[in-house]
């Protein structure tokens, strides 16, 4: 049973060899450049989705902030894409691995704090001794505001592959309990058949969300640090 609830965790190989590379390519598949004039429906809507979401991040950035657009663009394409395309039967989800995600939260919190030490200096360095600090406090401050400081990351990775795990496993939970149940009390199967169509309409709207809120956030720091 233990063997099957995480077998779809366990990255995928053929011949031996991890394809998680061609996996977390796929998604690319799914945005294709416009090559016409006049675009049809799937890719207006696409391209409105887009300019709706960048425009709310990029409200509050200043210029500096503004050049990271197409990143910040790209990279809620890719984890909602990725995060939906894993709902899909017997498929693996790049993101429930905390590796991959972490590979994504530490080069772009990365990128902002550089960013910040490189433009804002003096207010960068503010942010580890806040304005009235009594002597005695000033070395355990900075000791906590460094440690917050690199708990980000870790804190943006962890967030998304636990609510991506967590609505995986309730999902195949749920779906053995039905499986189960069709034999034995039908009424109740169906019950929970019900109930596990409800939480898969909530998880596609938890995969968009998270790529949201991952997205925000890097925003976020951004916004910190410019």
């Amino acid at each position: 049973m233990n063997e099957n609830l995480f077998s779809s965790f366990i990255t995928p190989t053929m011949m031996g060899l991890p394809i998680v590379i061609l996996i977390i390519m796929f998604p690319t598949l799914l945005f294709p450049t416009p090559t016409r004039l006049i675009n049809n429906r799937l890719v207006s809507a696409q391209q409105w989705l887009a300019q709706l979401i960048l425009k709310q991040m990029m409200m509050m950035h200043s210029p500096k902030g503004r050049t990271w657009a197409l990143m910040l663009i790209s990279l809620i394409m890719f984890i909602g894409s990725t995060n939906l395309l894993g709902l899909l039967p017997h498929s693996f989800t790049p993101t429930t691995q905390l590796s991959m995600n972490l590979g994504m939260a530490i080069p772009l919190w990365a990128g902002t704090v550089i960013t910040g030490f490189r433009y804002k200096t003096k207010a960068s360095l503010a942010h580890f001794l806040p304005q009235g600090t009594p002597v005695p406090l000033i070395p355990m401050l900075v000791i906590i505001e460094t440690i917050s400081l690199f708990i980000q990351p870790m804190a943006l990775a962890v967030r998304l592959t636990a609510n991506i795990t967590a609505g995986h496993l309730l999902m195949h939970l749920i779906g053995g309990a039905a499986l189960a149940l069709i034999s034995i009390s039908p009424t109740t199967a169906l019950i929970t058949f019900i109930i596990l169509i409800l939480l898969t309409i909530l998880e596609f709207a938890v995969a968009l969300i998270q790529a949201y809120v991952f997205t925000l956030l890097v925003s976020l720091y951004l916004h910190d640090n410019t």
